[in-house]
């Protein structure tokens, strides 16, 4: 069998880190067993569905890395829909209702009151027919057997039919709800697993009874842990953060990628640098039913230790020309994003406004200026210039490297200065130990 997953935004927002972490783990999830993973754009909601959005979609897919293997747009099968759809209302497993959105509610409270579940209330079959009101439709589900799956995440899964309602598929006014239309592209696009959020099980449990009035296997299901944020509990802020936020903040699509597959698995949080370790270790088993918890915070600085491990031809295109691969390595130690990069150029090439000199550190100051001139800087010019500094004055230790720190850098932390005094331009070197 060939693995084919899918992931099916609705094109009426940005993606935002719980939609990505769904396409993550169905990309993952193909590409680990060689298969196929297919983009559905579920745009069946004509007035809130933006192009925009779809462009948006694919660049933020392509951003992550992601590459595809087809897309379809639901907007473009609704005649597929429709004979589909005929073929169940001749078998009798849709039919028409004619309540309104009022009386299904008073219903409900009537129920709720006398203590029983607010299940929907099938009409007799020669029910009065109002006139001049227009249907909607629902999907007759079989009150036989209960239904069953294996979930891959959450384990067996078990519902009573009975205990459920109809599930409306089509509104009165002819347009379609979720339901049903997945359930057809999914036997469509031959789709063998689908992985969702823990919200969307109960909706499993309907889908898989319209598969098989379809004449269908239902495909394998995920169902995932939702994600939360730092204070328990999915929060506006986790809901609207999108990837043109995180983009914007220097954060490395490798790094969500990283963070967003193993959070709600029992595996720890990792630094790689490519796709290919996350791909290697994607098991279902292995996540947990507790919520996942999302910390921009760890994201932050997992991005840092990954920098730390990324090489200069993977970022060369977005750092200012001067900064070749040996100020790179010598720099990326200290970068909490690429961007950060262009703040060395000055340290590098200048100009470098001074910082303030306190007077114990003069000596020093002075005679690293004496001694700057005569070093080969084409050697080890740090140690060369720290010794003949301490032979000069006695100082050592802090008292000695912060000066001379603070002078070359204007700053009082930053790389091993044997790695970075080497990269610095002698001139450059030899007027800031003046200046001081």
């Amino acid at each position: 069998m060939t693995v084919v997953t899918r992931f099916a935004p609705s094109p009426t927002g940005i993606l935002h880190v719980g939609n990505v972490r769904t396409a993550l783990h169905n990309w993952l999830w193909a590409r680990k067993y060689g298969g196929r993973f297919l983009l559905r754009i579920d745009d069946t909601d004509l007035e809130r569905s933006k192009e925009d959005y779809v462009e948006a979609i694919r660049a933020d897919l392509a951003w992550l890395g992601f590459d595809i293997d087809g897309e379809e747009r639901q907007s473009a099968r609704f005649a597929l829909y429709e004979a589909e759809f005929d073929k169940l209302k001749a078998a009798g497993r849709v039919y028409a209702c004619h309540e309104t959105s009022e009386e299904l509610d008073i219903r409900r409270k009537i129920l709720l009151s006398r203590g029983l579940p607010p299940v929907y209330e099938r009409k007799p079959a020669d029910a009065p027919v109002p006139e001049g009101v227009a249907p909607h439709w629902r999907f007759r589900l079989d009150h036989g057997d209960p239904i069953e799956w294996t979930d891959l995440v959450r384990g067996v899964q078990h519902f009573e039919p009975k205990t459920m309602s109809d599930p409306v598929v089509r509104r009165a006014d002819g347009s379609w709800l979720y339901l049903l239309p997945s359930v057809i592209d999914d036997i469509a696009m031959g789709i063998t697993h689908v992985v969702r959020g823990e919200d969307h099980v109960s909706n499993t449990a309907t889908q898989i009874q319209m598969f098989a009035a379809l004449g269908a296997a239902p495909p394998r299901f995920a169902h995932e842990a939702l994600l939360v944020g730092t204070e328990g509990k999915l929060s506006k802020r986790l809901g609207s953060l999108g990837m043109a936020s995180l983009r914007d903040a220097g954060i490395e699509p490798i790094a969500l990628a990283a963070l967003l597959a193993r959070l709600g698995t029992s595996d720890p949080v990792e630094p790689v640098t490519s796709l290919v370790p996350l791909i290697e270790h994607i098991d279902f088993a292995r996540f947990g039913r507790a919520p996942a918890r999302f910390d921009e915070a760890e994201l932050a600085l997992l991005n840092q230790k990954i920098l730390h491990h990324t090489e200069h031809e993977a970022v060369a295109d977005r750092l200012p020309a001067t900064i070749t691969a040996a100020r790179w390595l010598a720099i990326r130690p200290n970068l909490m994003t690429v961007a950060e990069a262009a703040d060395w150029v000055a340290v590098f090439d200048g100009p470098l406004a001074p910082p303030p000199v306190d007077d114990a550190d003069r000596p020093v100051l002075t005679a690293a200026a004496a001694a700057a001139p005569a070093i080969d800087w084409g050697a080890d010019p740090w140690h060369a210039l720290t010794a003949a500094v301490k032979e000069a004055t006695g100082a050592k230790g802090r008292p000695l490297f912060l000066p001379l720190r603070r002078a070359l850098t204007a700053r009082d932390h930053g790389p091993d200065m044997a790695e970075l005094l080497p990269l610095i331009a002698k001139d450059q070197a030899v007027a800031r130990l003046a200046a001081g």
